[in-house]
C-alpha cells in the first residue's frame, strides 16, 4: 500500500534530519495584517469581533489539499464534507447551518439563492490562497445577507514577481492532478493565471470525482486609483453515493459548474478617503441524477444567475472613520424542479468607528437597511466595542441582529421524500459575545469567547417518521451558546532560540450548548446537528531550515453522531523553488461521518512536487 511507503518515508526523513535541526523560526505578524472588508479596513490589532486568520504558511504546514479541509483546523467552523477532499462540503459556524454562513472570495460574495450548498464551489486552487479569514458571530452588518452566524472571506495572493509554477500531486485510490500557473507583475500592474486538474477514483463505489479550475486575477494602477478584475471557473464531477437521499441510495450522480467575474475600480481621495466601486456576475448550473446510470429515471437541473453592483467608501474625520456601502443585485433562476424565479435585492450600510481613552478603545455601531422583492423590508443594527487593556491584550464584545431569507430550494424544492414550503418566512436571531485576545504579545496569539445566539423562526428540515417526507418549517425558537479559544504559541520566537525543533503549537477547543424547542416527534435533519465538543491541536515540527513536519490531532462530538479522533499528518520540503509534500490523513482508520448520511475516507495517503521558476 502506498501510505506504508509513505509512512516509512516520513519515519525515515525525520530520523535522519533531527539531528542536523537549524531552523528558522516561522513568524507571523498577525497584529499588521489588514481585514478585508468592504468598508472599514482595519489591522487585525484593532478588530473589535472574533476573527481568526488562516494565513498561507498556515496552510501549507497543514496535511489538506482544499479550501474546506484547510477550515477543519479553525476553531468554532463545522465543516460537513460528503465524499473525498473537498469535493462537496457544507460549512456552520458556532453550530449555524450551512445556508447560515456566507462565503466569500476577495470579498465578493459567493452566496447561491439555489442552496448553501453551493457555498465552496470555489474555482481556486489551495495554492493560490493568501489567506482565511474567518469572522464568527453576526456579519450580516458587515457583509450583507445571509451571513447569519459567520462568515468565510477567501483572499487570494496577489503577484510580486514575474514567474510560473508548475505542480503534481498523487496518491491512494488512484489520486492524481496538476497544476500550472503564471504570473506577470511590475511596479503598475500584477496578472496571475492558473488552472488546476484533479481527480479520484474514489475511496469506495461510486464516490469518484474530477475538479477542474481555471482562476484569473488583474490589477492596473491608473491614475490615483487602481482596476482589479477577477474571473474564476468551476467544473466538478462526483458521484454522489449516499450524498443527499438516503444512504441506501447508492447510484447518486452530479455534476457542478460555477463562474464568476467582478470588475472594480479604486479611487483614492483627499485625506485617506476611498471609494471602492465593484460589478459582480456569477453563474450555476447543477445537473443531478439520481440514478449514474439511467440519467432519464430522475433528473434534476438548476441554472442561476447573479448580476450586482456595489459601491462602499471609508470617509476619515476627526471624530473617527465612518463607512457607507450600497449593494444591487438581481437573481435569475431556471430549473426543471424550482421553476423560474427571480429576486432582487438593494442593502444600505452605515457604520462609524469612535476611538476614545486615547484610542485604547474603540466603539462602532452600524446598521444594514435592506429590501428583498419577496420579502420585504429588515433594519439590521448592531454595535462592536474594544478597549485595549495593556499593549499585549485587548477586550471586545458585540451585539446585533442577523437573519436569513429562505433558498428557493427550501420555498420550492420536491421530490419523493422531500416537499418545500412555499409559506416560509425570514430566521432572525440576536447574538452577544465577549471575548479577549492578544494583540501584539510577541510568539503568542490567543483569542478566547463567550456567544449567545437567540434564534427565531429558525428554518430546518424535519418529519415525523421515515414514512412521509421532510419538509423546511419555521421552528419556534433555537439558542445556541458556548465557548471558542485558539492557542498558538511559537515555541522557537517565545523561548529566543531560534534552533529549536519544536517550532510551533496550537490549540483549539469550541464547545456549544443548542436548545430547541421543537417537538420530540420530529426529526430534525440540520439544525439540531450540531457540534458540542470540537478540540484540535497540532504540533509542528522544523528539522532544518527547508523541511517541516506537521502532526495534527483533532477530537469531534455531534449531538446526533458518534464521537470521533482523527489524527494526520504533513511532512514537507521547500526551498523556495522545489516543494514536496507527504500526507496521510486519517492515519488510524478511524470510520466517521461529518453529515448523518456520507460514511467518510479511510486511511488516505497522498504526495505532491511543486516547482517554481
Amino acid at each position: 500500500m502506498l501510505y506504508r511507503i509513505i509512512g516509512a518515508l516520513l519515519l525515515g526523513l525525520a530520523t535522519l534530519l533531527a539531528a542536523n535541526a537549524q531552523t528558522d523560526s516561522m513568524t507571523v505578524e498577525l497584529p499588521e495584517i489588514i481585514i478585508s472588508e468592504n468598508r472599514l479596513q482595519l489591522p487585525y490589532a484593532e478588530q473589535t469581533r472574533s476573527i481568526v486568520i488562516q494565513s498561507a504558511e498556515d496552510i501549507k504546514m497543514a496535511p489538506v489539499i482544499s479550501v474546506s479541509e484547510a477550515l477543519h483546523y479553525v476553531a468554532g467552523v463545522d465543516v460537513r464534507s460528503r465524499g473525498a477532499n473537498g469535493v462537496q462540503s457544507d460549512i456552520g459556524i458556532r453550530g449555524g447551518t450551512f445556508d447560515q454562513t456566507l462565503v466569500l472570495l476577495n470579498g465578493v460574495k459567493i452566496s447561491d439563492m439555489q442552496t448553501g450548498h453551493h457555498s465552496l464551489n470555489l474555482p481556486v486552487d489551495l495554492s493560490n490562497v493568501e489567506r482565511i479569514e474567518v469572522l464568527k458571530g453576526p456579519a450580516a452588518r458587515i457583509y450583507g445577507q445571509n451571513a447569519f452566524s459567520g462568515a468565510v472571506n477567501i483572499v487570494t495572493k496577489t503577484p510580486v514577481e514575474t514567474g510560473a509554477e508548475v505542480q503534481i500531486t498523487g496518491g491512494d485510490f488512484s489520486l492524481w492532478g496538476g497544476k500550472i500557473a503564471g504570473s506577470l507583475s511590475n511596479e503598475r500592474n500584477q496578472h496571475y493565471l492558473s488552472a488546476t486538474y484533479d481527480r479520484s477514483e474514489g475511496y469506495k463505489y461510486n464516490t469518484d470525482y474530477q475538479i477542474l479550475n481555471g482562476f484569473y486575477q488583474g490589477g492596473w494602477d491608473v491614475g490615483n486609483g487602481r482596476i482589479d478584475f477577477m474571473a474564476g471557473v468551476t467544473n466538478r464531477k462526483f458521484g454522489a453515493n449516499g450524498f443527499y437521499a438516503s444512504p441506501e441510495f447508492t447510484d447518486q450522480y452530479e455534476e457542478i459548474t460555477t463562474g464568476l467575474g467582478t470588475l472594480s475600480f479604486t479611487s483614492w481621495i483627499k485625506d485617506n478617503a476611498q471609494i471602492v466601486s465593484r460589478l459582480y456576475y456569477r453563474h450555476n448550473t447543477d445537473d443531478y441524477f439520481f440514478i449514474r446510470s439511467d440519467p432519464e429515471f430522475y433528473h434534476n437541473t438548476h441554472k442561476t444567475n447573479t448580476v450586482g453592483v456595489e459601491v462602499n467608501t471609508s470617509i476619515p474625520w476627526k471624530i473617527g472613520l465612518t463607512g457607507i456601502g450600497i449593494d444591487l443585485n438581481q437573481v435569475y433562476m431556471q430549473s426543471n424542479n424550482l421553476g423560474e424565479r427571480d429576486r432582487f435585492v438593494s442593502t444600505l450600510f452605515i457604520e462609524h468607528r469612535f476611538e476614545f481613552a486615547r484610542k485604547r478603545g474603540s466603539i462602532t455601531p452600524g446598521v444594514q437597511l435592506n429590501n428583498y422583492s419577496d420579502f420585504g423590508f429588515f433594519a439590521l443594527p448592531g454595535v462592536d466595542i474594544g478597549y485595549d487593556i495593556t499593549d499585549d491584550f485587548a477586550v471586545f464584545g458585540s451585539l446585533g441582529k442577523t437573519y436569513r431569507v429562505p433558498t428557493f430550494t427550501d420555498l420550492y424544492y420536491s421530490d419523493p421524500v422531500n416537499l418545500g414550503n412555499p409559506d416560509l418566512q425570514p430566521e432572525f436571531a440576536w447574538t452577544y459575545e465577549a471575548g479577549v485576545k492578544t494583540t501584539r504579545l510577541p510568539g503568542m496569539i490567543v483569542q478566547a469567547s463567550y456567544f449567545y445566539r437567540d434564534g427565531s423562526d429558525i428554518i430546518d428540515w424535519v418529519r415525523e417518521s421515515d414514512t412521509v417526507p421532510w419538509q423546511p418549517v419555521n421552528v419556534a425558537n433555537v439558542i445556541m451558546s458556548g465557548f471558542d479559544s485558539n492557542f498558538s504559541f511559537l515555541v522557537g520566537k517565545m523561548a529566543n532560540n531560534e534552533k529549536l525543533v519544536i517550532n510551533r503549537f496550537d490549540l483549539n477547543y469550541t464547545y456549544i450548548n443548542s436548545e430547541a424547542r421543537v417537538s420530540e416527534d420530529l426529526l430534525s435533519r440540520y439544525a439540531l446537528e450540531n457540534l458540542r465538543h470540537q478540540l484540535g491541536t497540532s504540533l509542528h515540527l522544523r528539522y532544518s531550515r527547508n523541511i517541516s513536519h506537521t502532526i495534527a490531532l483533532r477530537y469531534y462530538d455531534r449531538v446526533n453522531l458518534d464521537d470521533y479522533f482523527l489524527l494526520d499528518t504533513r511532512l514537507s520540503y521547500d526551498n523556495g523553488k522545489l516543494g514536496v509534500f507527504v500526507d496521510v490523513t486519517n492515519i488510524l482508520n478511524k470510520e466517521y461521518m461529518e453529515t448523518n448520511l456520507v460514511t467518510m475516507p479511510g486511511r488516505w495517503a497522498k504526495a505532491g512536487v511543486r516547482y517554481s521558476f
